[in-house]
């Protein structure tokens, strides 16, 4: 019998799934999700002198916000994505430094922008499907 799932691991299968069958919308907000649980994780790593960990956790986070600059529609979105672009580069930059320097503290800007613009597009979402109705 051929195993389809990654790796045999169901819980892989279904996030690969969650993420395959989403939406725009909700492809964002798991992106943004991610990059918050990240940062918290490398905190705490930083805090514990983990380094190894922080490292992984930092790159995951940079990850993260390089596949939102690649998914920006520079185009379409005009002003508003450009500035998206440059946020996303310094909060990037911050991710950085923060390994480099084994600094926690420069997190905590990062921390509060994923955890602003989380909210503020979960409200823009439900406004829209609300509008929609």
């Amino acid at each position: 019998m051929l195993n389809t799932m990654p790796n045999g691991n169901p819980y892989a299968t279904y996030k690969q799934a969650a993420v395959e069958t989403a939406t725009p919308e909700k492809l964002l907000l798991m992106l943004y999700n991610g990059a918050i649980k990240f940062l918290h994780l490398a905190e705490k790593a930083l805090d514990e002198k983990d380094y190894s960990a922080s490292n992984q956790w930092l790159i995951k986070v940079q990850d993260i916000i390089l596949e939102l600059m690649n998914t920006l529609d520079m185009e379409r979105g005009g002003e508003i994505a450009a500035n998206l672009y440059q946020l996303y580069d310094f909060y990037l930059q911050e991710t950085i430094q923060a390994n480099l320097k084994k600094d926690a503290k420069r997190l905590t800007s990062v921390l509060e922008f994923f955890e602003l613009f989380r909210e503020t597009w979960l409200e823009a979402a439900k406004s829209a499907r609300l509008g929609a109705r």
